[in-house]
């Protein structure tokens, strides 16, 4: 994977019980560290550890981060699976299933 440097992050963790956490950050490298380390108790990652980044993506803003995390948070599981697998045409397939539900 290769990380390309902004401002800010959106990321993708998978954890032990393999369940996902989505978080952005403006230092990717100590969040994730936290993560692993278990550095906040109430963490969602805390009690589901090991975590494996699966996903990074890269913003010029804090807000636009913010955006995507939230937006992600909402996607079904399959459609996470198919974004760490970069697999757009399957994201695509999913957000049309998705429209069609409604």
């Amino acid at each position: 994977m290769v990380l390309v440097v902004t401002g800010f992050f959106v990321y993708m963790l998978l954890c032990a019980d393999k369940s996902y956490y989505i978080g952005h950050t403006n230092n990717i490298e100590k969040r994730i560290c936290e993560h692993e380390n278990g550095t906040y108790p109430c963490c969602y990652t805390k009690s589901r550890l090991p975590v494996k980044i699966v996903f990074i993506q890269g913003f010029e803003t804090r807000h636009e981060a913010f955006v995507a995390e939230r937006q992600i948070k909402k996607w079904s599981r399959a459609k996470k699976q198919a974004l760490v697998k970069q697999d757009w045409n399957e994201v695509s397939f999913f957000a049309r299933r998705k429209s069609k539900r409604v």
